[in-house]
């Protein structure tokens, strides 16, 4: 037995102020994810640098 077949999108059903919401999130949802690959993309250089002043907080209390 093959799996079912998704069905499609019915767009005709939906209200123009419906349709309106759906685009609104979906730009929300892209601006979102836009800023978390951004965020993400500076995450290692921000760790890093976390970690060098560490190292020389310590070395200076040490020397």
């Amino acid at each position: 037995m093959p799996p079912p077949s998704p069905k499609k999108a019915e767009t005709g059903s939906m209200s123009p102020d419906e349709l309106e919401k759906v685009r609104a999130e979906i730009g929300k949802l892209m601006a979102e994810t836009a800023k978390i690959d951004a965020e993400a993309r500076w995450y290692p250089f921000v760790t890093a640098a976390g970690v060098f002043a560490a190292a020389l907080g310590l070395l200076k209390l040490l020397a």
